[in-house]
């Protein structure tokens, strides 16, 4: 039992959980916001945020590769995070997204978040 890895489960097999997280943070990147359930914003916002320190170092070959492995079928996105993205956070240390709380859905109670660029 690995004990606070950090890790939210999604109540997913980890296959599937790796494909949803890859299609929000692609939403994500592309739309600039995204909104869903708390825990899924809160997994997408450790990714994306994950992507834009690679992508803040330019686009040189190892960071490209790198931000390839995680997303690996979505070409456009990737360039837009290199060219839009990335840029406008070369100065700040982290945090280049926030959560916002949008209380609670209707027909199951799940609390629901929207995360954009800061």
């Amino acid at each position: 039992m690995i004990h606070q890895s950090g890790k939210k489960k999604l109540n997913l097999k980890p296959a599937h959980k790796r494909a949803l997280l890859r299609n929000q943070v692609i939403h994500f990147i592309s739309y600039g916001h995204l909104i869903s359930t708390k825990p899924t914003v809160k997994e997408v916002q450790r990714l994306a945020e994950k992507l834009v320190t690679l992508a803040r170092s330019g686009k040189n070959f190892n960071a490209y590769r790198q931000v390839k492995a995680l997303l690996p079928y979505k070409d456009t996105a990737i360039e837009k995070l290199f060219a839009e993205i990335a840029p406008r956070y070369v100065e700040r240390n982290g945090g280049y997204t926030r959560v916002i709380s949008l209380g609670r859905r209707v027909q199951d109670m799940a609390p629901i978040a929207k995360i954009e660029w800061v």
